[in-house]
């Protein structure tokens, strides 16, 4: 009798979650965190710098947008990190993020805060592709959607904290916004000294010609059993980084594909997160603190990303979406036809967006990392991330134009038609790659 021939234990993809591991994904979730702080807290700031600096509605838009038109052009480093390495940008980046924050506790008009907040969101849009590419390639398969994911937790618990820090900071009088604003430096400067030491991806390594570096990190993370064979089996070609790649036959409409559900998905919800107080201001809820307020509705969305963590290697990629963005488009029309109640509807028109807007949070970093090779990776990322922050951009620059002219009621509901094109989107465009190795998942063959 024949016994079955087992299948060979592959070390790294089939590793299991060690604390090399935890502490990886509790960096690369540094950035994400200052994102959502960063551009939360502006929101609460804006109350007291609008009238200080004579700020009009297109003035405080352009603020409120700021760092997500800086987040578009640090998108464009993924290429630089995908040429030079993910180590040494992993750090970089945060050092101008640290700078860039204290300074603006004294500019003196829109214009200067406008350019600091742009230098910002460069600093935290090229983190994107640096930590998410960093995180994706040490990640066992097994483990990947959850460690991608769950950095999408410090978005959302950057944006909590940023709205009760900006709540407590009021109480400073009336130059307040100038410690919320300078306060981001805080955390960054604590995420600078956690990630000194983290060792260069293996994958990038192998994919310089550098095998002995590689292996000796492949080594000291996964034991000494472990090779670098596992990752690129031998005699496999090396191929150079190239922006062209991602516009080839098979990479074009994967790029469009993340780039275009990341678009529709981020414009409206940006908008409301950046403008949440003046938001529930429109729906008359939380009337004198709209700081907690905005913290209760950015911790919905936190508790949303959990189903989502939980059923993207049960439920798949695709049908997650598909679902998500119907419940977000269910939820967002809710709060565009009630804006004057009852009460109830607004609240579960709430509740429904932010539960369902989980499932693309997650696939943000989840996409792009998965369907894309070592060598255009970080490049992927960074382009995906600067088209989808096109959207952001006009939808929180319009945001409070609209709210001016049109009401809240008119502005949702253009909300939930952008949100229904991210639905089509999915529909048509999304590709499955539960249960995948990195290297199966990026290749079109």
């Amino acid at each position: 009798m024949h016994s079955k021939k087992r299948k060979k234990k592959n070390y790294v993809e089939d590793a299991g979650f060690t604390p090399f591991h935890a502490r990886l994904t509790l960096y690369s979730s540094g950035g994400p965190f200052l994102d959502g702080y960063i551009l939360s807290i502006i929101g609460i700031a804006l109350t007291q710098i609008t009238p200080q600096l004579h700020l009009n509605a297109v003035w405080s838009g352009l603020i409120g947008a700021s760092a997500l038109l800086g987040i578009f052009i640090g998108g464009f480093f993924g290429y630089l990190t995908d040429k030079i390495g993910r180590q040494l940008m992993y750090t970089l980046d945060f050092i101008v993020l640290i700078v860039a924050s204290i300074l603006q506790f004294w500019v003196q008009n829109g214009a200067e805060l406008f350019i600091l907040r742009l230098i910002l969101g460069i600093a935290v849009g090229a983190d994107y592709p640096i930590a998410t590419s960093l995180l994706a390639e040490f990640a066992p398969r097994k483990h990947r959607g959850a460690m991608l994911g769950v950095t999408l937790f410090g978005y959302y618990v950057g944006s909590t904290v940023s709205y009760l820090v900006g709540e407590w900071m009021l109480r400073f009088g009336p130059d307040a916004w100038r410690w919320m604003l300078a306060s981001s430096a805080i955390p960054a400067i604590i995420l600078v000294l956690l990630r000194l030491g983290t060792p260069e991806s293996p994958r990038w390594l192998l994919n310089q010609g550098r095998k002995k570096e590689a292996d000796k990190v492949v080594k000291q993370v996964y034991g000494e059993k472990a090779s670098i064979d596992e990752i690129v089996p031998p005699g496999s070609e090396v191929e150079e980084t190239s922006f062209k790649k991602l516009f080839s036959p098979g990479y074009f409409k994967r790029i469009m594909y993340i780039g275009l559900f990341e678009t529709f998905q981020v414009a409206p919800l940006f908008a409301m997160l950046t403008f949440g107080p003046e938001m529930l201001k429109s729906y008359h809820l939380f009337e004198g603190s709209t700081g907690l307020g905005s913290a209760i509705i950015s911790f919905l969305f936190l508790l949303g990303c959990v189903p989502a963590l939980l059923l993207v290697n049960k439920m798949g990629r695709r049908p997650m979406m598909i679902t998500s963005f119907a419940g977000m488009t269910a939820g967002i029309l809710l709060l565009g036809l009630f804006p004057r109640g009852p009460v109830a509807f607004i609240v579960i028109g709430f509740v429904l967006y932010a539960i369902f807007s989980g499932g693309p949070n997650v696939m943000d970093w989840l996409a792009p990392n998965e369907l894309f090779p070592t060598e255009v990776r970080g490049t992927a990322v960074g382009v995906a991330t600067s088209m989808s922050r096109v959207g952001a951009f006009f939808g929180t620059y319009l945001f409070p134009i609209g709210l001016q002219d049109l009401g809240i009621g008119p502005t949702m509901i253009i909300g939930a038609i952008v949100t229904f094109a991210g639905l089509l989107v999915c529909i048509f465009m999304a590709e499955e790659t539960k249960n995948q190795t990195l290297n199966e998942a990026s290749s079109v063959e």
